[in-house]
């Protein structure tokens, strides 16, 4: 921070970034020296192995043009490990250290072909090893060129030429950015950066028809990066030494924390439906929200024995069987639910695979173990899913005899609105109560379909009083606080750990932004040594780093403002930066509406250490929570792992199994019992 600027333009990696890739690269060309110099060594005397010199010339030329470039990286690598993120003056002679390796690439091409042309005409009468050698250098040679090449790709950045500034010399947060000048400036800036991150979108989504819902969604998710990224100078490397200082953070306040206060029942929950009653529905309806995966995640839990049991069933000719079955072409999702669910080909009404966007699978079974109409919502499976889950600007969404304001993630109620369409207007669920009529209605999924349960639920909630939903890891950012609280009696949000899902929504990245600035600024150690111990913390753990954590006045003044570099787009002040001093200042106020999870929430956490070994046995506690609790994001190695639907189903099974999970299957021991 700030990216570096090299050849007229600003560039997607920071001065300090070529610590790891020079070492790497300056480590292969001192072997590539040695090696040649031996080859030199071995031919002193008799170069003429061909009766020409061309051998002798390409050996020296190359010792040459190795040692050049292994002093060119030699100060590359100590010049970047100066200074810290924040301070790049002991790195400003970078740029030209930058244009001195990139001339040596020039020699380098010529040597390449000299060593080519010499195996293809001049290498006979040479030894095999001496020709071999020569080959293996022209192809490493070629090779880093290559990957030089694809670096540059990866670290270009669009928006990274130098922007002229307003014609006005006053220091930023001074300037009136109001004025006709800087207003249009500053809405050139926004468009391009919005056609930048849409360009962005479509060719990482080319396999994808190009049509106009598409490019709506595409749009949509354009302007949400676009705005979440302008008014930050940060590299990928600035995030990932925030997080890495964010996570050693945390731990170290966790364990300094008092032991948190268990609540035994939730205080909106019926008198006499206590925690283990609801822990029994969890596990029961999990198991059909994880079945809604179809055969991936069969497959994925049942490594050994899955693909043979489905084998037998998929690409059969049932399609008198199948007439309820829409988008399952062969046949193995429909029965990866059967093995999943236990239920029988008679017991479903409906089951739909087709998949678009804001069109998510689903499918409705009678369960006739807990009497109940069951609906359950597939989460997040495919690109189209995922362009549903970022779609996360705020729909209205009005609800007869709610008051208050009423919204709700856009992809998620549009894909719930999707669901209810087909429910009411095809006439499913009269179908299935027409079969039950006695039977209750249940919606659950997870994810993304965690969330579109939840949504369906409150736009069935007033023609079936009495249904319920089980939401399994639910999108943070999904409701208003109106619609939260109103979910509050017959929703039930099931959260697992530190899931990054459930804490997931805008303001909480606005607010993890802020954080990272916040403790990367304040952090006075050269970004590879956060890297480093970083890693070794996340592998080996340890105890957290020791470094600062409070900034002085004349820091916070100069942090108060946006984060630019000298050349970098200037913009308006962001809510990301308001108040670094205190996270809790009435200043720091969200430019996004706030998203709460659904209904009352259910959250488990492992008891012990968060680090054990494979033959550990790991014990879980369920506790009611609140939305809350979930406000900012917490850094894990498991926040992706405590996602996973198998994750949560092993957890709800191990809490209702009354026995411990274990990592490993030979260390299961009955005799310890689970905590709730």
């Amino acid at each position: 921070m700030p990216g570096m600027v090299v050849f007229g333009r600003r560039w997607g990696i920071a001065s300090d970034d070529l610590v790891f890739p020079g070492s790497f690269e300056l480590f292969i060309r001192v072997l590539w020296w040695i090696g040649t110099m031996i080859l030199f060594t071995y031919h002193k005397g008799h170069f003429d192995c061909n009766e020409r010199g061309v051998l002798h010339s390409y050996l020296v030329g190359l010792l040459v043009v190795l040692a050049l470039i292994i002093l060119s990286l030699c100060a590359i690598v100590y010049i970047s490990a100066q200074g810290t993120i924040t301070n790049p003056g002991p790195r400003r002679s970078m740029p030209a250290l930058v244009y001195l390796r990139a001339l040596l690439y020039l020699p380098e091409l010529v040597w390449a072909c000299l060593g080519a042309v010499w195996v293809s005409d001049d290498s006979k009468g040479c030894d095999t090893a001496t020709v071999g050698a020569v080959i293996a250098a022209v192809v490493a040679s070629w090779i880093i060129l290559l990957f030089t090449g694809i670096g540059v790709v990866f670290v270009f950045d669009p928006l990274g030429d130098p922007r002229p500034q307003p014609p006005t010399m006053e220091p930023l947060g001074v300037r009136d950015l109001q004025s006709s000048e800087g207003s249009q400036f500053l809405s050139t800036a926004r468009s391009l950066a919005v056609k930048v991150w849409e360009s962005r979108l479509r060719l990482l989504c080319c396999c994808l028809p190009q049509d106009e819902s598409h490019r709506a969604a595409f749009s949509s998710i354009a302007q949400l990066f676009s705005s979440f990224f302008s008014d930050t100078d940060l590299v990928p490397s600035d995030i990932a030494a925030g997080l890495a200082l964010l996570h050693q953070e945390q731990d170290k306040m966790e364990k300094g924390r008092d032991p948190e206060v268990i609540v035994t029942h939730s205080p909106s929950s019926p008198i006499g439906e206590d925690l283990e009653t609801e822990l029994e529905k969890a596990a029961h309806c999990m198991q059909f929200a994880a079945a809604a995966y179809g055969w991936p995640l069969y497959i994925y839990s049942n490594p050994l024995t899955g693909l043979c049991k489905l084998s037998g069933d998929c690409c059969r000719s049932r399609a008198a069987e199948y007439e309820i079955i829409g988008g399952d072409h062969l046949g193995c999702h429909f029965s990866s639910i059967l093995q999943s669910t236990g239920l029988q080909y008679r017991d479903f009404i409906h089951v739909s695979f087709h998949n678009q966007i804001y069109e998510i699978p689903f499918y409705v079974a009678l369960d006739h173990k807990r009497e109940a109409v069951l609906v359950a919502v597939r989460g997040t499976l495919s690109l189209k899913d995922v362009l549903t889950d970022l779609s996360a600007e705020c729909e209205n969404l009005p609800i007869e005899g709610v008051s208050g304001a009423c919204y709700a993630h856009k992809g998620i109620c549009q894909a719930a609105s999707y669901i209810y369409k087909k429910l009411i207007n095809d006439g499913i669920l009269n179908q299935a109560f027409s079969i039950a009529p006695e039977y209750k209605l249940v919606i659950t999924g997870h994810s993304l379909g965690a969330g579109a349960a939840s949504v369906l639920a409150i736009l069935l909630r007033n023609s079936f009083p009495t249904l319920q939903c089980y939401a399994f890891s639910p999108p943070g950012g999904l409701l208003s606080k109106a619609l939260a609280d109103y979910s509050k009696d017959f929703v039930i949000s099931v959260v697992l750990g530190k899931d990054l899902v459930p804490r997931l929504s805008i303001p909480n990245m606005e607010d993890l932004k802020r954080r990272i600035l916040k403790i990367v600024s304040n952090c006075n150690k050269p970004k590879y040594r956060i890297l480093l111990q970083g890693c070794w913390y996340e592998l080996f753990g340890g105890d957290p780093d020791d470094f600062p954590t409070e900034m002085d006045n004349r820091r916070e003044e100069q942090l108060s403002q946006p984060l630019l570099g000298e050349e970098s787009l200037m913009i308006r002040h962001s809510s990301s930066y308001q108040s670094l001093a205190s996270d809790d200042s009435p200043a720091h106020t969200a430019t996004h509406l706030p998203l709460f999870l659904p209904g009352r929430i259910l959250h488990i956490t492992e008891d012990g250490p968060s680090r054990r070994s494979c033959f550990s046995q790991v014990r879980y506690r369920a506790d009611w929570s609140n939305e809350m609790a979930f406000r900012s994001i917490l850094i894990s190695p498991r926040m992706l792992a405590d996602h996973m639907p198998d994750a949560v189903l092993r957890a709800l099974n191990s809490l209702t199994s009354d026995r411990p999970f274990s990592l490993c299957p030979s260390s299961l021991n009955n005799s310890q019992q689970n905590t709730i």
